[in-house]
């Protein structure tokens, strides 16, 4: 049940943001195997930002971060999904600076869930 959020500058037209969203998600599932159907995706696009790398103002730019449970995923599969969301942005976005980061946030089962229980719990449960 991984969280992305990617948020990004300018505001991008509704089949721009459609394609990014559905892409991530299949990224999410071909590249860490995670579950399609449980995959969250929040894409922001905030009205009034002002974005700059190494002090200079950028008028296209992105941060994309997912939330997975920790241990779940390899170092080869995280560097897997960093390359190829980031391929995915610039098809999006080719003027990205290179100063666009991909991060893959790797929390403790204990400390995250959905619908009320744990990822820990759902372990247990399962077993």
């Amino acid at each position: 049940m991984p969280f992305v959020r990617l948020t990004l500058i300018p505001s991008q037209t509704a089949e721009v943001t459609k394609r990014l969203t559905t892409d991530l998600t299949a990224l999410v599932a071909a590249d860490l195997g995670k579950r399609y159907d449980l995959t969250s995706v929040l894409l922001e696009t905030p009205d009034a930002a002002h974005w700059a790398i190494g002090g200079i103002a950028h008028d296209v730019a992105a941060h994309l971060e997912i939330c997975v449970t920790a241990g779940t995923n390899s170092d080869a599969e995280k560097r897997a999904f960093v390359a190829n969301a980031m391929r995915l942005l610039r098809q999006e976005m080719p003027t990205l600076a290179t100063a666009t980061y991909v991060v893959v946030t790797e929390l403790p089962g204990t400390n995250w869930g959905y619908d009320g229980e744990t990822q820990a719990d759902r372990v247990i449960k399962a077993r």
